[in-house]
């Protein structure tokens, strides 16, 4: 199960080395804009889909309901008295608001111990580590953004006993995230070519 907060504006940024991450795009909208400010998470992100299935805009498209591509965004802490900082409500941090256990499981099994959650190159490779182990354990396409997206907040075991059905604001998440996987295809579609063929040494039919 990954981060409870499904309201990405609501997080917080930790403070010092969040400021040397890149910023979050401008126009989230637009995965082709998203690409044009970061060309390097185009190939972090195709390097994932290679390695583990899930298409480039299903990626993008959880990164950005999860984080709003903000690196170092947490989970507010509580307050006591309106003002006492207190614990936060889980351990999520990162690009895919990954949980302390399950990214100890994706280091242990695939990232390696230098993999980082404020890393787009891990965070994209962690989300599909993730849905390749979704689509193992509970049969749910690697096509299929929302059910996707649904197993990726409660884990293949509350995915199967339907946890979600009872979460209105999880349901509305994943229909989110699957009408901007889509809409992030039907983009790419149109600019891919761009980030495929960008270097110098690329030609033809060789870099795609």
């Amino acid at each position: 199960m990954l981060r409870t907060g499904l309201a990405a504006g609501t997080l917080g940024l930790l403070g010092g080395c969040a400021a040397l991450a890149p910023s979050p795009p401008r126009d989230q909208s637009n995965v082709c804009e998203i690409f044009r400010e970061q060309p390097r998470w185009y190939d972090y992100a195709r390097e994932s889909e290679a390695r583990w299935g899930t298409p480039i805009a299903t990626q993008m498209a959880f990164i950005q309901q999860e984080s709003s591509f903000q690196s170092h965004v947490r989970p507010p802490r509580q307050r006591y008295l309106g003002f006492i900082p207190g614990p936060r409500p889980s351990s999520a941090r990162g690009y895919a608001q990954a949980l302390d256990p399950v990214w100890g499981e994706y280091r242990d099994e695939a990232g390696g111990t230098l993999a980082r959650r404020s890393h787009m190159k891990h965070a994209t490779d962690f989300i599909g580590w993730y849905n390749a182990r979704s689509q193992r354990q509970a049969g749910i396409s690697l096509n299929n953004p929302e059910h996707l997206y649904l197993a990726y907040h409660e884990g293949a075991g509350g995915y199967q006993r339907g946890t979600w059905r009872g979460k209105p604001a999880v349901q509305r998440a994943a229909g989110l995230v699957a009408s901007r996987a889509s809409r992030y295809q039907g983009q790419l579609a149109s600019c891919e070519a761009e980030f495929q063929c960008r270097r110098f040494y690329q030609v033809g039919p060789f870099c795609r």
